[in-house]
């Protein structure tokens, strides 16, 4: 690794003036990604803003049918907290199918989604709630937000504050896993509310995190696993590579989301 200068973050406001004062500053927040790719020497930034103490940026609140996550809330926090576990079970479930236990104790809720790794877990969850992500400057809807592999809608500078929505009526999570790194080769996750049916697929589409828009369809109808019993994925926009053909990768979509309708 390059020599890096650390600095810890009180505030929102100190992390983006210390920022604003380095040469070539990093937010860094977990730092799963970040951290090995400095150790490659593919990234060498002056400065890293460490933004995992910042309190405005940590906890978990429930307010009537409103769940609110402080982005520097880790994925341990997640599976473990009990008042998500009574709003949004299925979101407490998928942070613990993430890595292991080092990289669920170290590894954020913000960092997972600004990062939008194609096969992170967070983006379907996000996705499939119709979420809000609330940064220092603005709020961006879900839909909006994941705009491509490892690309978000996030200007330079722009820090994820927390990430909001409202309390589904049913939800839940169902991934294959690549069984050395536990990202998702195809992951599924499924939620009906006041707003219908949204499904989330990650780890599976060329193209990131997407929308199935066939099974919102046919599970707005009939929300059962047997109504998606004839709607297929395009294998055309999956993603091929050594771990599993696009053909492969199109049917776990099939078979995640008719266990995720099962387990929700």
């Amino acid at each position: 690794m390059y020599a890096t200068n650390y600095h810890r973050a009180s505030s929102v406001a100190d992390a983006v003036r210390l920022k604003g004062a380095a040469d070539d500053g990093k937010y860094v927040s977990g730092g799963m990604t970040l951290i090995p790719t400095m150790k490659q020497r593919l990234a060498a930034p002056t400065d890293l803003i460490d933004l995992r103490h910042v309190p405005e940026m940590k906890g978990i609140t429930v307010s009537g049918d409103t769940v609110r996550l402080g982005a520097a809330t880790t994925h341990a926090e997640v599976a473990a907290s009990a008042d998500l576990k009574a709003a949004c079970p299925a979101l407490a479930h998928l942070a613990s199918l993430i890595g292991d236990p080092h990289v669920r104790h170290m590894g954020t809720i913000g960092g997972s989604i600004a990062n939008n790794d194609p096969a992170a877990d967070y983006p379907s969850a996000m996705v499939a709630l119709g979420a809000t992500i609330e940064t220092d400057r603005r709020k961006i809807a879900a839909d909006d937000f994941f705009t491509g592999l490892f690309e978000t809608a996030l200007e330079e500078g722009e820090i994820i504050v927390a990430v909001s929505f409202t309390k589904p009526e049913k939800a839940a999570y169902c991934k294959f896993p690549n069984p050395a790194s536990r990202y998702a080769m195809a992951g599924v996750f499924v939620a009906k509310g006041g707003g219908g049916v949204r499904v989330g697929v990650t780890g599976a589409g060329s193209s990131g995190v997407f929308r199935h828009a066939a099974m919102e369809t046919a599970l707005s109808a009939d929300f059962s696993p047997g109504a998606l019993a004839g709607v297929t994925t395009d294998a055309s926009g999956m993603l091929s590579d050594i771990h599993g053909s696009a053909e492969y990768r199109a049917n776990l979509v099939n078979v995640m989301a008719k266990r995720a309708v099962a387990a929700a």
